[in-house]
């Protein structure tokens, strides 16, 4: 595979460096790199994983209703502490 790269000129200038003083050419330099970036997230878990029992109820159950069709209701009514209970002693002040 083929991959062209553009380098600003201080990281080209450094990577020259590099290759001189390990005595390789700047396709293995870069290849060795990316090889030891890979490896280094390799073992480790994605945010998916580290937070996967944070995301909420974990269901299979059908849901009772269309959450995106009554979005608004349902956040009024979570907002207000239930169905018309924070009405009522809203208009009585």
């Amino acid at each position: 595979m083929t991959l062209t790269v553009r380098l600003p000129d201080r990281i080209e200038q450094e990577l020259a460096e590099y290759c001189v003083k390990h005595r390789v050419n700047k396709s293995e330099a870069v290849k060795r790199a990316l090889m030891d970036l890979l490896a280094a997230n390799a073992g480790k878990p994605g945010a998916y994983d580290l937070g996967k029992d944070l995301f909420g109820a974990h269901t299979d159950a059908e849901p009772v209703e269309d959450i995106a069709r009554h979005t608004k209701r349902l956040l009024r009514e979570r907002f207000r502490g239930g169905r018309g209970a924070a009405r009522k002693g809203a208009r009585a002040k």
